[in-house]
């Protein structure tokens, strides 16, 4: 039973609002996928470990997901609009290819990093060129539905007639005569009714490679219309939940909004959320700043901007230490912080696990257990959710230290809020490249650790000092409690 109330900031009434599903348990969400014609970029990632902590995190507190994120494979120009070259037939002429290598070849490249995130695959994760006859009967039934006309055998959606009974700049609170003011002269506008009319089907050039017949001809789909025929059809015409980064607002969102309007008549969306940009050292992150790095280049350190490389667990638990509504800034000293704070973390699990209970507790987990929850259930706030985890960390170790103590319910308690929102909900993990090197190291101290407590019993302080002495030069720390001896590295 579903018994968590949560609030999520609305980006179309720009404010937090109660979740209330359409058909609760069951909730659909959709999410803008990856442009595949190039190696995906840490804005992309951003996005999708925010998407990963929210959907973990409705489904560990009971809601039934479908989470569909779409692969853009087809019909995105240079342009947000119709103008500019395709992106893949560029791509392929550069690299050699047929266009549908290059699709083949970033999707994998896609999935790799996802999964080194350790983020969850979608429930469904569709393609544009999949689904290019949906992509027709829609564009037909806006046709039919006066709001669209056909140019030269392109298809466009007239904004100025569909703005008389609608607020066309609704989502990014623009009234229509700044949309206009704010438009410059592009490619095609000749054939246009309107400057802000966009392409739903585009006709395609003889030398076009991607394109498919239409009843208007041989042609390729707006990149727009590709998001609204894929999440009607797998979440029908209005669903819960819409994401992506916030640059989508102005003019990918807004007209998904009013394509899906005009088929349908309603709104698509109940609640529209959006991830905010990223800075490096303040500057907005961008190959024309020159500071935009890959995130394998974050991974290996293969970056004039970087000081050394950054294990994907340690950059994801950088990423969820920011809001995802607010500007997430890169640097050197902020990943090495993250880095620190993770390995602080992961310490506090494996202590968990040694830990023993006594007759009472000192310390409120309850409280701590629902603080965590309270942090999630306000927007998936994860920065005071970890502020919360971190405190947890304080108590396990002061525990061990013999300062606190735990009874075996709360100690219960705590194992199940630490394994539930650091593995379930955060999807951080323990790093598998560095597993073996701490197995290596955990069976090497406790050899020394039992040859000193053998000095110890056999009065040998000297040996017992000695070995002491000589860890604590190389930064380990040797701690004796009541429970028995420990040891940390020096943080």
């Amino acid at each position: 039973m579903i018994n968590q109330e949560i609030q999520i900031f609305n980006t179309r009434s720009r404010k937090k609002e109660k979740f209330t599903p359409l058909n609760s348990p069951f909730i659909g969400m959709y999410v803008c996928g990856p442009t595949v014609y190039d190696d995906v970029h840490l804005g992309n990632c951003r996005t999708f470990m925010s998407f990963d902590l929210i959907y973990r995190y409705l489904i560990y507190v009971g809601y039934k997901v479908r989470y569909v994120r779409n692969i853009t494979d087809a019909g995105h120009l240079e342009g947000d609009r119709d103008e500019g070259g395709d992106k893949f037939a560029k791509k392929a002429k550069l690299e050699q290819l047929e266009p549908m290598e290059i699709v083949q070849k970033y999707t994998l490249g896609f999935h790799e990093v996802m999964r080194l995130f350790n983020t969850q695959p979608p429930s469904i994760e569709p393609t544009a060129t999949g689904h290019i006859s949906e992509q027709i009967e829609m564009t037909k039934q806006i046709i039919e539905s006066g709001l669209g006309y056909v140019a030269n055998g392109t298809v466009y959606f007239d904004v100025e007639k569909y703005s008389t009974t609608n607020y066309y700049g609704s989502l990014s609170n623009r009234k229509l005569e700044e949309l206009l003011e704010g438009t410059r002269e592009l490619g095609g506008q000749d054939e246009k009714k309107g400057r802000l009319d966009f392409a739903l089907w585009i006709k395609a050039k003889p030398e076009h490679i991607m394109r498919w017949p239409s009843p208007w001809g041989w042609g390729f789909p707006g990149w727009h219309i590709e998001c609204s025929a894929m999440s009607t059809k797998y979440l029908g015409t209005t669903f819960d939940i819409h994401g992506g980064g916030m640059d989508l607002i102005a003019t990918h969102h807004t007209n998904e909004i009013a394509q899906s309007q005009a088929c349908n008549h309603f709104e698509p969306v109940k609640y529209w959320m959006h991830t905010n940009m990223l800075t490096v050292n303040g500057v907005r992150m961008s190959k024309s700043a020159g500071n935009g790095f890959l995130p394998m280049e974050l991974f290996t350190g293969k970056h004039k901007l970087l000081e050394k490389g950054y294990s994907p667990m340690a950059v994801r638990f950088f990423m969820m230490q920011t809001h995802y509504r607010s500007t997430l800034d890169f640097s050197n000293e902020a990943l090495q912080a993250s880095e620190k704070g993770f390995d602080r973390l992961m310490n506090a699990v494996k202590t968990l696990e040694k830990i023993k209970p006594s007759d009472k507790s000192t310390s409120d987990i309850s409280s701590l257990h629902s603080k965590c929850f309270e942090a999630m259930n306000d927007d998936f706030n994860s920065p005071v959710l970890i502020a919360n985890l971190f405190e947890g960390a304080r108590i396990i170790n002061s525990i061990n230290d013999g300062k606190e103590t735990i009874s075996i319910s709360d100690l219960d308690l705590l194992k199940k809020t630490f394994r539930g929102f650091i593995f379930d909900i955060l999807g951080l993990q323990v790093e598998k490249s560095s597993a073996s090197n701490d197995d290596l190291a955990n069976n090497l101290m406790n050899l020394i650790l039992e040859i000193r407590n053998e000095a110890k019993t056999k009065k040998d302080f000297s040996t017992s000092d000695k070995i002491r002495d000589g860890l604590a030069k190389t930064k380990i720390i040797i701690k004796d409690t009541k429970y028995g001896t420990t040891w940390e590295k020096e943080k």
